[in-house]
This record gives C-alpha cells, structure tokens and sequence, in this order.
C-alpha cells in the first residue's frame, strides 16, 4: 500500500520484536508503523523501549485491536497515533504524515471510544479505592501474573500473608476473582 505514495518511503519491515530491535540499529525511520501483537515482545512492551533509544523517532500503532484500552494504554507509552488495519489506505497514509508533521493522530473509529474511556475513567477516579503501599505492590505483581507463592519469594513474606493482602485487595476493588481484579485494576490505572 505505501508504496503507491510517492513521498513515503519504506525502509524495512520487521516479522518480531528482535527484528524490529535489529533493524532499527542499522536504520531509524522518521515514523515507526508498530503493531501490538509482534511475536516475542509486544508493541506496548516495545513503545517504551524505544522511546527510550530513539527519542526523535515517531511512532503510529497499526493494528487489528479497537478496544480503548489498548488505545489509551500505548498513548500512555508515549506513541505518537493509533490507526486500525481495517481503516482504509487514506486514513493510514493521514495518519503517517501528522505524525511525521510532529501530531498527534488518533483513527476516527476508536477516537469516540476513547473519549467515552477517559470520560469514565474521570468518573471512576473519585471512586478510587485507598491501597496502601504494600497493596498497590502486590496488585502489580498480581496484573503481572505472579502467583502467591512467587510473591512470597520476590518480597519475603509469608504465603499467607500474600493471600491476606489478596483478600483485602479483592475486598477493596469488590471484585470476586482475579481476572476481575486485574481489568478492575488496569482500568482504574492502579496497577501503574
């Protein structure tokens, strides 16, 4: 497709995250098309990697994925716009040339979703539950899939005491299980 456009040129194209790491020490593009599901690492476990060792380069997601949260968890990482697969070639080829402009774009079918995201989220943050320390810790640690017995050992307490702080944090976020907890959690941005 970008090769119809006569003022984009395409640099390289990358199957993985290592891939992408490889390439981009040979040649940094003015703007990154990143996808979100990459074999190996992922475009959101990548964004801020990249950010971090190429501060002048912008990046556009491009994906399959519509749902705000992804939407609002790689604006968070710091990428430039958000573009869908399904969009047709000229909202990609738009939202290629605000970016390298030094824009923002955002695909018009997931800007409304996201707004609707933010606006529920400001709701929700006055209905933020109180953790303490020790709690947010362990919720963390809990999104980032540890087990108890894996949170014992990476902050030396007891078993028991991990399924303690569980409890009060299932309590807290009144969920019944923790898949609802970590949604719960990744909405309300505890478990940053």
């Amino acid at each position: 497709m970008l090769s119809n456009y006569a003022h984009i040129t395409l640099t390289g194209t990358y199957c993985n995250g290592a891939e992408l790491l490889e390439g981009l020490r040979q040649h940094v593009p003015d703007v990154l098309l990143l996808d979100i599901q990459l074999p190996g690492q992922t475009g959101d476990e990548l964004a801020p990697l990249l950010l971090r060792e190429y501060p002048d380069m912008r990046i556009l997601t491009l994906t399959n994925l519509d749902s705000s949260l992804y939407v609002h968890n790689m604006m968070r990482h710091g990428v430039h716009g958000y573009v869908l697969k399904t969009s047709d070639p000229k909202t990609v080829i738009e939202g290629i040339e605000h970016i390298h402009a030094g824009e923002q774009f955002l695909d018009p079918a997931v800007r409304e979703k996201l707004q609707q995201f933010m606006s529920t989220m400001k709701k929700e943050s006055f209905l933020k539950p109180r953790l303490t320390s020790r709690e947010k810790e362990i919720l963390r640690l809990i999104v980032n899939g540890d087990t108890s017995q894996e949170i014992a050992e990476r902050l030396f307490i007891s078993m028991r005491t991990v399924e303690y702080y569980r409890l009060n944090i299932l309590l807290k976020l009144d969920v019944k299980n923790t898949a609802a907890l970590v949604k719960k959690a990744l909405t309300l941005g505890l478990a940053e």
